[in-house]
């Protein structure tokens, strides 16, 4: 039985990101907690005009219609909050934890062992239990402070995949652009659950 997977969703534009990632782990069968931060209700709302809901219950419904996959996988969400919740601890066993996407308000905060919500709590025991931290970020462009944040949570064993596509899979939507960064992040893990062309050379 494999180990649960954590996604972390920040308040960072381009929540498409986390959406994608759910549904290729859900269709593969993945278990998956998922903690947003406070601020990613707002964005959502911001962007897409839709309303969040903040009980867990909900939330999975919540996140099972946003990704059409209503049967396979085992999905559990968390409040932001709750840091006394599973995936707090390190004796809770995971494969590790993405966060995407992932607002620079999140990486500072991380880089300085900040654990002020769930989703950092969780960062940090990722780090400090030495398991994979896949962090997305998605900003544009990066000042010097975001530049540093980010070089100490690589020294300190994050791997930083950028929301940037490529093109010479050949994409045709704005899907393909997304599933591009998607499938490069779990690449971190091991995980090849995205239909994508890969290089052939």
């Amino acid at each position: 039985m494999r180990d649960p997977l954590i996604l972390g969703i920040s308040g960072a534009s381009g929540l498409i990101y986390a959406v994608r990632a759910l549904k290729y782990l859900l269709e593969a069968d993945y278990t998956i907690d998922v903690v947003a931060s406070k601020s990613t209700y707002m964005v959502w709302q911001a962007e897409q005009n839709i309303k969040m809901p903040t009980e867990p219950d909900l939330q999975v419904e919540f996140w099972r219609n946003q990704t059409g996959i209503f049967e396979s996988g085992k999905l559990r969400c968390h409040r932001w909050g709750n840091v006394g919740a599973t995936i707090a601890s390190g004796s809770f066993r995971t494969q590790g934890m993405i966060i995407m996407p992932c607002s620079m308000s999140t990486v500072a905060k991380i880089a300085v062992g900040l654990s002020s919500d769930l989703l950092e709590r969780a960062a940090d025991v990722q780090l400090k239990e030495s398991r994979p931290l896949i962090l997305v970020p998605r900003e544009t462009p990066f000042s010097l402070i975001h530049l540093r944040n980010l070089t100490t949570l690589a020294e300190a064993g994050a791997k930083i995949v950028p929301a940037i596509p490529a093109w010479y899979h050949n994409p045709q939507t704005i899907e393909d652009l997304v599933d591009f960064v998607v499938a490069r992040a779990l690449d971190q893990l091991s995980i090849d659950c995205v239909d994508f062309n890969r290089w052939q050379g």
